[in-house]
């Protein structure tokens, strides 16, 4: 469902919807332009989650067709929407010096620290199901349906960020469009509700967007490995180190 986001991305990127005086043709395509590094970091982002990690991934849970048709909504809308701004006349000229900005960059370093920090710790919960594979291939049928009943495929990981928290491949991916959004877009207001409301670009939306949606997710993953594990370590984290 995630591979919907690149091409709607890609089109509104190359036809500029948001810009009336340059509609339906692309913005400065060139290396020079913080516009198109920043679309390159996102294409490289959806190149990993939707062609690469599948691929790599032993064994993906089913999902419920509403699950999987609420995604790709979503994913059409981010697309398009961060497609959209970054063509626009306010975000190239928002980018306009961005190179000599000491802040792009920090938003740059933090979107590549947290794609290495995702990938690294989604690793460590891959190595657990290829373990797993490996074991069930010497079982018999029986054994692994037997094992499967109980609840016995499922292990609490282990190393880095894990020590601290329980979904730290969310709190990475966090760190990763916190950085784009500070790369691309200035910061909302925070005056009022409603002047944040005025002053939210797609990228921080994106972000927003992603911290309401995942967080509930790993409150609930987070409990379920403590119903599943006596052992669970206690001083564990959700999804942000030391603090939630």
């Amino acid at each position: 469902m995630e591979l919907v986001s690149p091409f709607t991305f890609v089109f509104t990127y190359l036809h500029s919807p948001l810009s009336p005086l340059t509609f339906g043709t692309p913005p400065p395509l060139g290396v020079e332009g913080p516009s198109t590094a920043l679309a390159a970091l996102f294409l490289i982002h959806y190149a990993n989650r939707a062609v690469i990690s599948p691929l790599r991934t032993p064994s993906r849970s089913k999902l419920h067709a509403i699950v999987f048709i609420c995604g790709v909504i979503f994913n059409v809308f981010n697309g398009s929407l961060l497609g959209a701004y970054l063509s626009s006349s306010e975000g190239l000229s928002y980018l306009t010096g961005a190179y000599q900005r000491p802040r792009f960059w920090l938003g740059m370093l933090m979107w590549a620290v947290g794609l290495v920090g995702n990938a690294v710790h989604d690793e460590i919960l891959l190595n657990i199901r290829r373990k797993k594979r490996a074991e069930d291939a010497k079982k018999t049928p029986e054994q692994i349906a037997k094992e499967k009943k109980k609840g016995e495929h499922y292990a609490i990981p282990h190393g880095l960020l894990y020590k601290y928290i329980s979904y730290p491949n969310y709190f990475c991916e966090w760190i990763e469009w916190f950085g784009f959004a500070l790369a691309a877009s200035p910061l909302p207001s925070f005056q009022s509700w409603e002047a944040f409301l005025a002053t939210i670009t797609p990228p921080f939306l994106f972000f927003v967007a992603e911290v309401f949606t995942m967080a509930p997710r790993a409150i609930r993953g987070h409990q379920w490995y403590h119903d599943k594990f006596p052992d669970y370590p206690k001083g564990r984290k959700v999804v942000i180190p030391f603090i939630f």
